[in-house]
């Protein structure tokens, strides 16, 4: 049930935005106080936009945790990229991500340009503050002078440890307008299950292939079956060519067992009951550039 909101009561949308790997699916889920969307040391691990609810007692934040923006290569890649911007400008507050412990580059300065362009009110937040030495100590230098330049507010934390994130919400609180529940207060995401048992696959594969296996797979959830002591699931893990296919299953199918217990070990956390996965590989050659399969994989193509 969706409350009454009281006098003084915030709400909003607010796009956590940066390029790859700078940890904006790492913060989304210390935000949220548990695990919605997945990470991995992989580049462009988050695919499609992902809410995460942040319900206080004065505001309720809906965060969009967006895909890293990079240089497409295919048309997936384009996908990812145009959707990451459009999330720019269809939200009440955008956080600007940046490694904290390395130099502002040219891929956050293309970033910072998207949310320019958009003039949506912008943090800058500085992440990673946990691995600073007295090396990378003045590489805020940079970012500070750049946030400082067009009027942005700039918060520091640590994705990993915490510090920082209060203060954090509390700016973001400041840059909501007044407005009503748009969740009820116990819900942390409006994924459906199924999204999340699929993106729970998908995680283990980048973890536990790593290069090997970077980008070309996609997972469906082709049943969910939900027994009094046992959900079951089924899923298909799809690739685009033959070696792909050989290095899941592994020797003697070792690959694919390992992938699938520790995605059925995260599944298990979330529904907080047993599950039975069962999984199958299938090739789908150039699945990535055809637009109809990307579709059918559950790719929004804006």
């Amino acid at each position: 049930m969706i409350p009454e909101s009281g006098e003084g009561f915030k709400s909003g949308f607010v796009a956590l935005v940066g390029r790859p790997n700078v940890g904006k699916s790492t913060l989304l889920n210390a935000l949220i106080g548990q695990k919605i969307a997945i990470t991995s040391p992989t580049a462009q691990t988050t695919r499609n936009r992902l809410r995460g609810i942040l319900t206080l007692p004065a505001a309720q934040i809906v965060l969009v945790d967006t895909p890293g923006i990079h240089k497409p290569h295919h048309l997936l890649g384009q996908t990812i990229v145009r959707n990451a911007i459009s999330a720019i400008s269809s939200v009440d507050v955008t956080i600007l991500i940046v490694d904290g412990s390395d130099r502002m580059g040219n891929g956050d300065r293309f970033v910072a340009e998207s949310i320019l362009q958009s003039k949506v009110p912008t943090i800058l937040g500085l992440n990673k503050i946990d691995i600073l030495s007295d090396e990378t100590g003045d590489t805020f230098t940079d970012y500070e002078s750049f946030a400082a330049e067009h009027g942005w507010q700039v918060a520091k934390f640590s994705s990993i440890t915490g510090e920082g994130l209060t203060a954090l919400q509390e700016m973001m609180c400041d840059r909501l307008p007044l407005g009503p529940y748009y969740y009820p207060p116990d819900l942390v995401t409006d994924q459906p299950e199924r999204f999340i048992m699929g993106e729970l696959i998908r995680e283990q594969i980048l973890l536990l292939t790593r290069e090997e296996i970077p980008h070309s797979v996609a997972i469906s959830i082709d049943q969910v079956d939900e027994q009094p002591k046992i959900t079951r699931v089924m899923a298909t893990i799809h690739v685009e060519r033959d070696s792909q296919k050989g290095i899941l299953i592994g020797k003697k199918g070792q690959m694919l067992k390992e992938i699938g217990t520790q995605a059925r070990l995260q599944m298990q956390k979330m529904i907080m009951g047993s599950v039975h996965l069962e999984m199958f590989v299938k090739v789908q050659p150039k699945w990535r550039s055809s637009r109809f399969q990307l579709s059918d994989l559950g790719y929004r193509i804006e």
